[in-house]
């Protein structure tokens, strides 16, 4: 025969499990990544003693300012991400807790993860050449470009190559540089056609390029909202959704003449 019990014996018995599933839930490994704001690199200058950008079969022109292509830094693939570092990450405005998938490929293994950010940033650099040679109407025939960025990768810096090859080849087409001796900072994709994509962790990024010195942030459009949710003091957004558009914000930035778009 079964006693009653009474509800505080009641209410305790019910309570450990739970006690037990958040002990448990407190050390086990979930599948977050927690990023923070990572390296940025001046497209125009040096990453690791060698030039990022390199130009032949056409002449070159010394640049001032600074374009930097931005990065996040986030825990492996591997990494055991507990409870206690979801809890802890939250609320930091330095810090992002993401889905581990939105991060990476799933079930890849971290050589294949490898494998997939050197593909796309190597298509990404083909793209920025493609979409910069075409902009200036220059034969890729003629004009060879080579990049080179160590320690990064997959296709957010597309539209900061695309930029930096433009800045050495043209500048802002008068004469002048396309970032009017600025340290510009941004993040976006590129395709061929010149358009810009939207990309990932931009809340972060913007707090990388306001550490190293950026006052102007070049933000793909759409992600304008996610930009201005941590956006650092002093650094200017600049939403654009084109190369063309990127361009001419810089422009008008630099000669202090027409509209320059805002988020």
């Amino acid at each position: 025969m079964l006693s009653r019990l009474t509800r505080p014996q009641a209410v305790a018995v019910c309570a450990l499990p739970v006690v037990a599933l958040l002990a448990t839930a407190a050390f086990a490994p979930l599948p977050f990544s927690v990023a923070q704001p990572g390296m940025t690199a001046n497209v125009l200058g040096e990453n690791q003693g060698t030039p990022v950008i390199t130009v032949s079969g056409a002449p070159t022109r010394r640049t001032g300012g600074q374009l930097r292509m931005t990065t996040i830094e986030a825990t492996g693939p591997d990494a055991r991400v507990s409870l206690r570092d979801v809890v802890d990450n939250w609320f930091r405005a330095d810090r992002a807790v993401m889905p581990r998938d939105a991060v990476y490929p799933s079930g890849n293994s971290i050589k294949e993860i490898e494998k997939h950010n050197t593909e796309q940033m190597q298509q990404s650099q083909d793209a920025a050449t493609e979409s910069a040679l075409k902009y200036l109407g220059l034969s890729p025939d003629k004009v060879k470009v080579d990049l080179k960025l160590a320690d990064v990768g997959g296709p957010s810096a597309g539209l900061l190559f695309t930029l930096g090859i433009i800045d050495k080849l043209d500048g802002d087409g008068s004469g002048g540089d396309l970032t009017g001796g600025r340290t510009i900072a941004g993040t976006g994709t590129i395709d061929a056609a010149g358009k810009v994509g939207a990309v990932g962790g931009v809340a972060l990024k913007t707090q990388a390029a306001k550490r190293d010195g950026a006052t102007v942030f070049l933000v793909p459009k759409d992600e304008c909202a996610d930009a201005k949710t941590e956006l650092p003091k002093g650094l200017r957004l600049v939403p654009v959704t084109t190369l063309k558009g990127a361009v001419n914000a810089l422009t008008a930035l630099e000669k202090g003449k027409g509209p320059v778009p805002s988020c």
